[in-house]
């Protein structure tokens, strides 16, 4: 197998990482690959709690994408036994088990998804309840006896729980180790993981030290901001991470115009960080796009990432229409269309909103009718108590809501 130079490869995987232990040791190894053509063994662990994913979960998955276009070999690990006990990273309070069909269909919806980033052809899917499973008692023990309750708790959330005097079970300290039993198990080159990993990742280290192997290389990839984040006076990103509960995510399996539409929605900071954390276009493409207009480069990846979902031509429709919508001001051709019955005394146009779904609650509809962001026929309505009366109405709330109400 051909690779590129081991210096070019470094640049490219090094983009957008965090924690890296070590630069030194993976040059190495890149090098040695090259010399050998033999490729590097990456793995990366999921385990399936998330039936559905948002872009901040890809993040991990586009640096797996960037070792296997490099051509290394890709082991894509479905924690379905760790998925059973519980990954405390992060956690406040013991988390309860997973159910086995709750693992399965967690299992199935991320290969379904990894594999739009993913070649599937390419990448060896593996699950560690083939090898954890038939491990004995005595086995655990063993394990358990390669590392001290001192360095266990070492861990920032484990320490905080027990200075907190919040429980922590005996089954959530052995996490760490079934973890870095998998790449003892694999002898892997290099494990991948985000930052609140980073723990579980040098006990795979260790592990393998302590097994006599040559310690895998740690490369942990961040946490992926929010459509609301910005930069700050120093340029720097900030803004909470992305999250379905905070309503700032990109869904991997949401519609193509939901997804461009809020990829276009953020700022140009944080569309350079969705590119340096996202993109598949090298280095130099994106360096030249910064030359360029931000809302060409804008466009180019909001495409990108609607392609790499759905395809290309559903891109390209969904672009046609936005630019359609927003940048000629023109209405959809197709409108959801909502019959709204009161008895003939019309309704308030918040409570309109929300009933149709235009806007999550009352309140919110009054907020977004406040601030200018609800127009009615083309009309702006900055008047919360603002009433419908019976007839029909072309409403505009937000920046990509349209519907047509009918109240009767």
């Amino acid at each position: 197998m051909s690779f590129a130079r081991p210096e070019d490869q470094l640049r490219e995987l090094t983009r957008g990482v965090v924690d890296l232990v070590s630069e030194k040791d993976l040059l190495a190894r890149l090098t040695e690959s090259h010399a050998k053509s033999v490729p590097l063994k990456i793995k990366a662990g999921f385990d399936p709690t998330r039936p559905d994913l948002h872009l901040g979960h890809t993040v991990l998955m586009e640096k797996m994408r960037q070792f296997q276009e490099l051509g290394h070999d890709i082991y894509f690990v479905i924690g379905d036994f760790t998925a059973s006990i519980g990954d405390p990273s992060g956690k406040n309070k013991t988390r309860p088990p997973l159910t086995r069909e709750e693992i399965e269909e967690g299992a199935r919806t991320y290969a379904e998804q990894a594999f739009k980033i993913l070649d599937r052809d390419k990448t060896k899917l593996v699950y560690n309840r083939s090898w954890l499973g038939p491990m004995t008692f005595a086995d655990v023990i063993q394990l358990a006896g390669k590392y001290t309750l001192a360095r266990m708790m070492e861990r920032q959330d484990f320490k905080k729980r027990f200075d907190e005097g919040s429980s922590i079970s005996m089954h959530e300290l052995l996490y760490p180790l079934v973890q870095a039993q998998d790449s003892v198990h694999l002898q892997c080159d290099v494990e991948l993981g985000g930052t609140d990993q980073l723990f579980n990742l040098m006990v795979g280290r260790d592990l393998m030290k302590e097994s006599g192997l040559r310690p895998q290389i740690v490369m942990t990839t961040p946490l992926l901001e929010g459509l609301t984040a910005d930069a700050d006076t120093d340029g720097k990103i900030v803004g909470d991470k992305m999250s379905k509960s905070l309503d700032n995510y990109v869904g991997v399996s949401e519609s193509p115009e939901e997804q461009l539409g809020k990829v276009m929605s953020v700022s140009d900071a944080l569309m350079w960080r969705y590119y340096e954390l996202l993109s598949k276009e090298s280095l130099d493409n994106i360096a030249s796009r910064r030359a360029g207009h931000p809302k060409e480069a804008k466009r180019l990846l909001a495409m990108e990432i609607v392609a790499r979902f759905h395809s290309q031509s559903e891109a390209e429709r969904v672009w046609a229409a936005w630019e359609k919508q927003f940048s000629k001001r023109e209405v959809p051709d197709v409108i959801a269309e909502h019959a709204i019955a009161t008895s003939g005394e019309g309704i308030g146009l918040a409570q309109a909103l929300a009933q149709t779904g235009l806007s999550e609650s009352n309140s919110k509809a009054r907020t977004l009718i406040e601030q200018g962001g609800v127009e009615i026929d083309g009309t702006k309505v900055k008047d919360k108590l603002h009433k419908l009366a019976p007839g029909s109405y072309v409403v505009k709330a937000g920046k990509r809501s349209w519907g047509k109400l009918v109240v009767s």
